[in-house]
């Protein structure tokens, strides 16, 4: 399973909350920054993680973060110049942490040059923040029930399933190949399993190592 890591994120309000309460259930640990006092009681009430009250774009209240010690930031307030700010202000610091900056629509270009990636509006969930600010080669996609992860998965060379097709394929009970990352259409029978290419899987928590050992090898 993917390793513990930390994560920063400069905003409280729904979708930061939402971000901070997945990564921490994946095993992750959060630090966030919320610059509305009532904002930071709700939160510090909620037990994600430690709160700092300030302004995430002050260089003051990010060397409180400790970013170099962080993965990556997400900066998810509701102002879109704001979360620009914060991620360049966060590079200044930590050169090499990973960023995440909420726009307001794909026409925001300049961004590109200064952040690992951007939240749109309508994908505004905490799930889908958290799995872009974990960057991993696996990662769940769909925010998981307790007993069901839906998760997308690259093949490696030296795989038991590399190259074979999905009827030759003895996937654990609790599992089921959907589809490749592209979505384009469902798996079949017929639907060879090829190396390095990603593929999404529905897997009962039960058994993700199982089927991560058959993906991996």
């Amino acid at each position: 399973m993917a390793q513990t890591k930390r994560f920063v994120i400069a905003g409280g309000g729904r979708v930061g909350k939402q971000t901070a309460e997945n990564l921490v259930d994946q095993g992750h640990d959060v630090l966030l920054i919320e610059s509305d006092e009532e904002r930071v009681e709700a939160l510090s009430d909620a037990y994600i993680g430690p709160v700092i009250h300030g302004d995430a774009t002050r260089p003051s209240i990010l060397q409180q973060a400790d970013l170099a010690e962080a993965d990556a930031i997400a900066a998810l307030t509701d102002e879109p110049g704001t979360n620009l700010a914060i991620c360049m202000e966060a590079q200044q610091y930590a050169p090499s942490i990973r960023t995440i900056a909420r726009a307001e629509t794909e026409a925001d270009h300049e961004y590109d040059e200064v952040v690992d990636a951007t939240l749109l509006p309508e994908y505004l969930g905490g799930d889908h923040a958290a799995d872009i600010l974990t960057g991993e080669d696996i990662r769940t996609l769909v925010y998981p029930t307790a007993d069901l992860d839906i998760i997308k998965v690259t093949v490696a060379p030296s795989a038991p399933v590399a190259g074979r097709r999905l009827d030759e394929i003895a996937l654990p009970s609790g599992s089921l190949l959907i589809s490749t990352a592209d979505r384009t259409e469902l798996a079949g029978a017929d639907t060879v399993l090829k190396a390095e290419e990603q593929y999404i899987l529905a897997v009962e928590t039960d058994v993700v190592d199982e089927v991560l050992k058959l993906m991996r090898g």
